[in-house]
């Protein structure tokens, strides 16, 4: 019954090939590809970012557009539609000929394929408006968008955490299993926003208990950009900070390796509005940046507020206050539970900081100062792997970081230092070898004893520490309809890690091999190869080894746009994990996916069906899945089983915009989904929400 249904899956979009026309999806390719190659890269762990947030900026461009004559760096970055290799060639481009004279010129810059061309047009403009430079606060406040969502999703199946009360466990859910959202917000392009954000998880409680105030999370900001000379921006509220190639500080999204091969430089602006709901990864206060001239800038910040921690002695003195010391901080923002409760806010975190930069347009050099107290000492459980972590109630860190721009050489880098005497450093060259290759090189050198609170530079491990590396990506455009894009990653581990007993070392190779047909159709092939070292347990023994774990994906991926309204997709994943020890594991994984999007019509939907059938988790498929607007998800499909979502859009009434969706997960080899509280007691876990967008 299953070959005939695979097969089925793979042919159809062959014979199901006719000719269309562009659609306007939620997430433009490119960004879905990112989000899924951030999430397979961190092992499933979505806790550092939300990144539901990170492509909104482009509904604004869609609106008013970038204009590609005044866009900088940082803007054209800030899309997340160009490569590294795609902005310097335009930018060196635009510095040898001049401003563009209409978008059909984009054809003339060497490293911009059709394919992307395609993906900007709808965010871009030439010349025009240049009113919108000299607008007041008061006239943004007048023409920009105001938009306010209302959203609700839950888990039909009803979870072990909601079956159990203080008579059958110490840790339950004491809330109800609804998840609530709600944001309202007004912005005038990437310069005006302001608005608030509400969120309630499942299981938390709702205008009761620890929640009298009703939702779990809330958050409010404002930000304005471009007042005029000296004020380039002021944020009030929650805001996010981003310095230099993150070895201090980035608190927004920032993905690392990808199939974008030739990006491997952070950056954009020192501070941006936040109004995502991730509950750790944001500062809330004040900031400013000031101009001081033509080629300097200044921009201070600061920040404090309540940091979810593990106490690491419950008991209280006679006085009532908890013991002064955490064991760890936590970043989920679950409170669902006593012990989650009681680990809210258990510490308040104080971060202040600033950063000095002189930009010339090509280069651009900046000093960078963070500082962080927390007023309750950190004292990690002693463990060989954390020896040389943070410990203590203050960090003091300095950087300096540069980039240098000169016709088709970019170089670019930061070199960090740690109260504690460490110093930690990356740098990076990008080559335009010609108008058909790109080149990326990369290196990073973290020593073990490297500290910083919110670190997250480029690399194979979080927070910059205890690692040294070397990447090398090249970007090949063979035709005017063929794509080769390649990276290799090496790196070294001198110190032991959580799940590394002994010193260790990885190695990660990718290819992407693509054809597209203008309007029609999109082909690509790609293999993936990663091998770290970590523990395996010895057969006989009661020692662990640090021994080479592999895994091979290959991946078929199909995209045919059948019409005007309707596009159809086709993806075929076969992958392997195995170890010297452990028998190999193998898998395979498919989905159809169809989108259909008439113009001038009310409804539109998204679906998705697929299987698959892997010997566990160890061979598993990331996969990006359409959702509510805003509320897109990767979720990794293991396990023997299938996967079916629909999401409906309905947009027939002025202003507003209706959704609904339905998802289940059927594993066909296991009696239940989930573990702990969040098992479902069965082999099906469905879940159905709804969302209201008003637009005014």
């Amino acid at each position: 019954m299953r070959l005939p249904l695979l097969l089925w899956l793979l042919v159809l979009p062959f014979w199901a090939f006719a000719q269309t026309d562009t659609l306007r999806s939620d997430l433009p390719d490119t960004g879905e590809q990112i989000v899924e190659d951030f999430i397979r890269s961190t092992d499933g762990d979505t806790e550092n970012f939300d990144f539901n947030t990170a492509f909104e900026l482009l509904d604004a461009y869609r609106d008013r557009p970038l204009d590609l004559n005044r866009a900088t760096e940082v803007e054209l970055r800030e899309l997340q539609l160009l490569d590294d290799g795609q902005v310097n060639s335009f930018l060196a481009y635009r510095d040898r000929v001049g401003e563009l004279v209409n978008l059909y010129e984009l054809q003339a810059v060497p490293a911009l394929d059709l394919n992307t061309i395609r993906r900007l047009l709808p965010f871009v403009r030439v010349g025009g408006r240049l009113d919108d430079l000299n607008l007041t606060p008061r006239q943004m406040l007048a023409q920009g968008d105001r938009e306010l969502f209302l959203r609700w999703n839950r888990i039909l199946e009803r979870q072990r955490g909601f079956t159990l009360g203080p008579e059958d466990a110490t840790n339950y859910y004491l809330g109800d299993p609804n998840q609530f959202y709600l944001r309202f917000r007004h912005r005038y392009s990437n310069r005006l926003s302001f608005g608030f954000t509400a969120e309630k998880d499942r299981g938390e409680e709702f205008f009761t208990g620890s929640n009298r105030q009703g939702f779990d999370f809330y958050s409010a900001h404002f930000f304005l950009r471009d007042l005029n000379r000296t004020f380039k921006a002021i944020a009030v509220g929650d805001y996010s900070v981003s310095l230099g190639q993150g070895l201090l500080l980035n608190t927004g999204f920032g993905y690392g390796k990808s199939i974008l091969v030739t990006s491997t430089k952070r950056g954009g602006r020192v501070i941006r509005p936040y109004s995502s709901v991730n509950e750790s990864q944001f500062l809330r206060g004040g900031a400013l940046t000031l101009g001081l001239g033509e080629q300097w800038e200044l921009t201070a910040f600061a920040s404090r507020k309540g940091q979810d921690a593990n106490l690491l002695d419950p008991d209280t003195l006679d006085t009532g206050d908890i013991l002064a010391s955490i064991s760890s901080i936590k970043i989920d923002g679950f409170h669902r539970t006593p012990a989650e409760i009681a680990d809210r806010n258990a510490i308040q975190l104080t971060t202040a900081g600033g950063n000095l930069r002189w930009n010339s347009g090509r280069h651009h050099l900046s000093l960078n100062l963070l500082y962080n107290t927390l007023d309750k000492p950190l004292q990690l459980r002693p463990q060989v792997y954390n020896r040389f972590y943070f410990q203590g109630e203050r960090l003091l860190n300095a950087s300096l970081d540069y980039g240098l721009r000169y016709r088709n050489f970019t170089l670019f880098g930061e070199t960090a230092y740690s109260d504690n005497g460490a110093v930690a450093t990356l740098n990076g060259l990008l080559i335009g070898l010609s108008r058909f290759a790109d080149l990326s090189l990369f290196f990073r050198h973290y020593p073990r004893d490297f500290q910083s609170l919110q670190a997250r530079p480029f690399g194979e491990t979080a927070n910059g520490r205890n690692e040294t590396g070397l990447y090398v990506g090249l970007d090949l455009r063979l035709h005017p309809n063929w794509k080769l894009a390649l990276y290799h990653d090496v790196w070294h581990h001198p110190w032991p890690r959580f799940n590394a007993d002994a010193p260790s070392s990885g190695s990660e190779y990718r290819g992407r091999l693509t054809y597209w047909q203008k309007r029609k159709l999109e082909v690509y092939l790609e293999v993936l190869n990663e091998v770290k070292e970590r523990n395996v347990d010895l057969f006989e023994s009661n020692f662990a080894g640090v021994l080479p774990h592999r895994r091979f994906q290959a991946r078929l991926h199909f995209s045919v746009k059948l019409s005007n309204a309707l596009e159809w997709r086709t993806r075929a994943d076969w992958g392997l994990a195995d170890n010297p020890v452990n028998e190999r594991q193998t898998g395979y994984h498919i989905y159809q996916d169809l989108l259909f999007k008439p113009i001038g019509f009310p409804l539109s939907f998204t679906t998705r069906f697929a299987t698959f059938d892997t010997d566990g988790f160890a061979v598993r498929f990331y996969n990006y899945e359409s959702g509510l607007l805003y509320n897109f998800r990767v979720l990794p499909y293991y396990n023997r089983g299938n996967r079916f979502y629909l999401n409906l859009r309905y947009k027939g009434i002025r202003n507003m915009t209706s959704e609904a969706r339905i998802a289940q997960l059927l594993w066909t080899d296991e009696e239940e989904i989930g573990t702990g509280l969040e098992a479902t007691g069965r082999p099906t876990r469905t879940e159905v929400g709804g969302q209201v967008r008003y637009a005014f």
